[in-house]
């Protein structure tokens, strides 16, 4: 899972990619544009996605349903540097008056240091010391990167 946010707010998710894997195989992809509370895109340089991207597109109180039906069967969720993830899904779930799923969060950049001692432990470095392609700040390939870690991870 990964978010990329419009501002520095915890709630301000503009898209969102999820990749669901079994075992070391990829099995399902989504990608997401949100629409945020706010119009204020202050990370715009790092995602390109602007406040014209999104608009039009469904909040994420629209959008959960479809969320809860991806991670209904899972285990569990991942991301790198899974806090800030983990935080802003709650921040999004407590503005949308929706309970936090059950799900526990794994971190890959804890994997990445603890499994393979890896620095630094961005996710740019980590895929390219790994192999596996990126195109980082798109929520899909970031969320994709962290199941093909994981996966890689598993298979050991």
């Amino acid at each position: 899972m990964d978010f990329e946010t419009a501002d520095y707010g915890l709630d301000s998710a503009c898209a969102l990619g999820m990749v669901k894997a079994h075992g070391d195989k990829i099995i399902d992809r989504a990608h997401y544009l949100i629409c945020p509370p706010c119009k204020n895109f202050t990370n715009t340089p790092f995602h390109g996605i602007t406040w014209k991207d999104v608009s039009r597109k469904p909040s994420f109180k629209e959008l959960w349903a479809t969320i809860l039906k991806f991670i209904k069967d899972t285990n569990f969720l991942a991301a790198h540097n899974a806090d800030f993830d983990a935080d802003l899904l709650y921040a999004c779930c407590k503005r949308a008056r929706f309970k936090l799923p059950p799900h526990r969060f794994i971190c890959t950049v804890e994997l990445s240091d603890r499994a393979w001692g890896i620095f630094p432990r961005k996710l740019p470095d980590v895929c390219r010391r790994l192999g596996i392609r990126l195109k980082h700040h798109y929520a899909l390939s970031d969320a994709e990167a962290c199941a093909r870690r994981l996966a890689g991870h598993l298979a050991r």
